[in-house]
């Protein structure tokens, strides 16, 4: 066994997994797995820049991280920086704030990159269910960006496209510096458009109707799934390779749209930092689902962290 830490920092939230890695068996244990919503991404598709509290808040959570690090002994540590800190003219500041706290230089991955960790991540422990026909399309929808990965054992093909729960609620449902609540139909439509072009921008390059198993990754989608169990608070191992149908997808995706700030925050199993991007992140899903005609998504805690996990044992 390898005891590896990987860090996933993306638009909306960063990520921490501490486990003891076997490649010789596949095996990955956990040991400390945790998030913290950041917002890192706040502003960054408007302004080009990462917030000066943004940066404070993620450099916060970087300290934290750091001291679990050290008391689990982790042997080797792999930092990933995804959609925010790519698009940001200030990505250098960011950086050196990292290395300060952390030792290690995060790496401002490429969408590809990204998105092969994340199949990696998703699909390493469904190999040999009888149940789940490939190929899989592995979605990894983030605060900045969606993933798209279709492969069997191995990516066929990816690609990263500028649609997320964080850029589209902020492009879109947001006036006067103040969330919509609930949008109109005009609004909704706005982030239809975008998710419909991205989609087909992502078909330019990756076979997305040819996949036979849907695999969600990422909060919007564990979020929806815990809304379609009506779980009393999230709970990872019932989340975990769930299985919900488009309908029911619809359904939520309807609800959350129409709803306001405090219906949403009111459901127990809502993050915080989820109650405002969260429609926004679950049209997304339904609009992949409606695009390749999935009878039905399923929902994977396991992603790019574990993703970058295997990439350093």
């Amino acid at each position: 066994m390898t005891r590896v830490a990987a860090v996933d920092c993306g638009t909306n939230s960063i990520r921490l997994l501490v486990a003891d890695c076997d490649p010789k068996t596949g095996e990955l244990v956990d040991l400390d797995r945790r998030m913290t919503i950041v917002r890192l991404g706040q502003g960054v598709d408007r302004t080009g820049r990462l917030a000066p509290e943004a940066l404070e808040r993620t450099f916060a959570a970087c300290r934290e991280y750091a001291a679990i690090i050290k008391e689990h002994g982790a042997e080797r540590l792999r930092f990933v920086a995804t959609s925010a800190s790519r698009d940001a003219e200030n990505r250098d500041e960011f950086v050196r704030g990292v290395l300060d706290i952390l030792g290690v230089e995060p790496e401002v991955i490429t969408g590809d990159q990204e998105a092969e960790f994340s199949f990696t991540g998703a699909t390493k422990e469904l190999t040999g269910r009888d149940d789940l026909a490939r190929p899989y399309l592995v979605v990894d929808i983030g605060g900045g960006s969606t993933e798209f990965v279709v492969g069997d054992d191995h990516v066929r093909a990816a690609r990263s496209v500028d649609v997320g729960c964080v850029r589209m609620t902020e492009r879109h449902l947001v006036q006067d510096g103040q969330v919509i609540d609930p949008p109109t139909a005009e609004h909704i439509a706005a982030v239809r458009a975008d998710i419909e072009a991205a989609l087909d921008l992502a078909e330019e390059s990756v076979p997305l109707r040819e996949a036979r198993t849907l695999v969600g990754l990422a909060g919007s989608v564990t979020t929806v799934s815990a809304i379609a169990q009506e779980l009393p608070e999230y709970d990872s191992v019932r989340i975990h390779h769930s299985r919900i149908s488009r309908e029911r997808v619809r359904e939520i995706t309807e609800w959350l749209l129409r709803s306001t700030h405090a219906e949403r925050a009111a459901v127990p199993s809502m993050h915080p930092g989820r109650v405002d991007v969260i429609a926004a992140g679950a049209l997304v899903l339904l609009s992949i689902m409606e695009r390749i005609e999935a009878e039905e998504v399923v929902v994977s805690e396991h992603d790019i962290l574990d993703g970058i996990a295997w990439s350093i044992t």
